[in-house]
């Protein structure tokens, strides 16, 4: 009895020492490459994405590489940002293949991106904490 409750407290712990790393910020502020494209990669999965916050200039093309983080994992995830009046809306299924989904930011701002998936009976991908940031800049 006294092992499963020493059990029960390490697997608390190092739960919510998981989740809290998870859920920091890590901000990429991305270069205008040689060629004016902005290009940045991005990797999902379990619950989050890193980096979860971009900034990137308005008015030039970006290249988002996306990818899902190496093992094995049968939960799917995404990734998608509906920002319209800013010109970024993209709507990808993650994989282990990169993806690169193309847009150009048309106006200042911050604007949400996310895993739009949801089990059923469960909160979904985002509530969970896959969600980040893409900020524009002058």
């Amino acid at each position: 009895m006294k092992y499963k409750k020493l059990l029960f407290v390490i697997v608390a712990v190092v739960g919510a020492l998981f989740l809290t790393a998870a859920a920091q910020e890590t901000v990429t502020v991305v270069p205008v490459d040689k060629d004016g494209v902005q290009r940045v990669d991005m990797v999902g999965g379990g619950y989050f994405f890193k980096p979860n916050h971009i900034v990137v200039k308005v008015n030039v093309p970006v290249e988002l590489k996306v990818t899902k983080e190496s093992g094995f994992s049968l939960i799917p995830h995404d990734i998608a940002a509906k920002s319209p009046e800013a010109g970024i809306v993209f709507q990808e299924s993650l994989s282990s293949t990169p993806k690169i989904i193309k847009f150009t930011p048309t106006q200042v701002g911050k604007y949400p991106l996310y895993c739009s998936k949801k089990a059923p009976f469960s909160k979904s991908h985002r509530e969970k904490g896959m969600e980040g940031v893409i900020e524009v800049v002058p």
